[in-house]
């Protein structure tokens, strides 16, 4: 790394500095916190099994034994959302994770080689930013199957476009700087330079877009799940949690909106994060 570019990398604000001096992200930050412990310590944390039925409290308003009431089988909803926040955290990491190495690879190649392959690379990104999101995943999952892995794959589909915009506009600005001159005059190879140069100062602006995406799959899944098309496994996602509650609405209003609200605040934390990060 040239002097210029250490520079650069040391007046960047220390991590503790950046949750203490941005609301956004501090707020972000603890509520993504709250998400991940409560899915890693659900086990812990949820005081029923989250198939576990009591027929005697069908439907039951939340108490001091059900602290977020009950399903129409009597299954406490508490358990049942923390036991989601698995499945919908997975989904949005995944899915993400997928969309992020598609956008890292699509736009390293098309920034750094240009030409026909910049072009041909682009207008395939074009393609996939015309084509609606919902309707491509309602598509997607009806022709194939709503298995978690092809949701995962149908969901990192439609979001890599953006991210591959983001590193082709960095590449195009870093590969004639000084650093990147003087490793090509002493014989580096092109794909060395993109792996231990170009990446490494390049992917910051699209790692901080990473949490808003996430969000967005996220909420993609759940709108999948509401419309009976999401991931059927035995434990709920939130999506399947509202979509379940439709018929009970007007009796159980907390059926619907304690998992909503857990999909809320799950979205609005990643996307103050993301936000905080861009936007100081």
């Amino acid at each position: 790394m040239t002097p210029r570019v250490a520079g650069l990398a040391d007046s960047r604000p220390s991590r503790k500095r950046i949750f203490l001096t941005r609301p956004r992200v501090l707020v972000g930050g603890i509520l993504i916190a709250i998400w991940l412990c409560g899915a890693l310590l659900a086990d812990i944390l949820a005081p029923y099994p989250p198939l576990e039925p009591h027929y005697s409290h069908r439907l039951a308003p939340p108490d001091a034994q059900f602290l977020l009431g009950t399903d129409e089988l009597g299954r406490d909803l508490f358990s049942r959302i923390l036991y989601g926040s698995r499945i919908s955290l997975t989904v949005g990491v995944v899915a993400e994770g997928i969309a992020a190495s598609i956008g890292l690879c699509v736009g390293m190649l098309a920034g750094w080689f240009g030409g026909w392959i910049d072009d041909l690379l682009m207008r395939v990104a074009e393609v996939f930013f015309a084509i609606p999101a919902l309707m491509f995943l309602i598509v997607w999952v009806t022709i194939l199957e709503s298995t978690p892995l092809l949701i995962f794959v149908g969901l990192g589909l439609i979001s890599w476009a953006g991210l591959s915009r983001v590193m082709r506009a960095q590449v195009l600005a870093l590969k004639s700087m000084e650093f990147v001159i003087a490793a090509r005059s002493i014989g580096v190879s092109q794909w060395g330079i993109m792996y231990r140069h170009i990446l490494p100062n390049a992917i910051s602006p699209v790692l901080v877009l990473i949490p808003l995406g996430i969000g967005g799959a996220i909420l993609s899944e759940s709108i999948l799940s509401f419309l009976g098309l999401g991931i059927t496994i035995p434990y709920p996602s939130w999506g399947s949690l509202v979509d379940t509650s439709r018929n009970y609405f007007t009796t159980a209003w907390w059926y619907a909106v304690f998992p909503g609200a857990a999909i809320s605040l799950a979205v609005l934390g990643f996307s103050l994060l993301s936000e905080g990060l861009i936007n100081p």
